[in-house]
């Protein structure tokens, strides 16, 4: 228990009955026993409310990181759904062009292309007097 042997504890046992008297003993060994179940109780108590504070601190964090991984995929999916949005966007852009004629040849061309001929155009049109 506290490193003390059985002859060790008869020992003191002996020194207490003759100090204390075999009226007094009795009384001091329930005290003493209520005592130490107390402070059992007691430490009992103390370590299921630390053990139940962790528990709940580790809840919280596990809600946390939980929260973080799902707001992290709800904007990787509005980013996927904006992309694919986008190129949506660009193939009804396409297929107008088709339907109108207007591509040259049917051949499809890059942003940067059509973004090219348009400046051409443009000077084009800047150069020429008659227009």
């Amino acid at each position: 228990m506290f490193g003390i042997g059985t002859t060790e504890l008869l020992v003191i046992l002996v020194v207490a009955l003759l100090v204390l008297g075999p009226k007094k003993l009795p009384e001091i060994a329930r005290s003493l026993g209520r005592t130490l179940a107390e402070f059992k109780r007691v430490s009992t108590d103390v370590k299921r409310t630390i053990d139940l504070e962790v528990e709940e601190e580790e809840e919280k964090e596990r809600r946390k990181q939980l929260r973080e991984k799902m707001a992290k995929k709800k904007t990787e999916q509005k980013k996927q759904f904006q992309e694919e949005g986008e190129i949506k966007d660009e193939q009804a852009v396409d297929s107008e062009k088709k339907e109108s004629g207007d591509s040259s040849g049917g051949d499809e061309q890059k942003p940067e292309q059509h973004l090219a001929d348009k400046n051409i155009q443009e000077q084009e049109k800047k150069a020429d007097p008659r227009s």
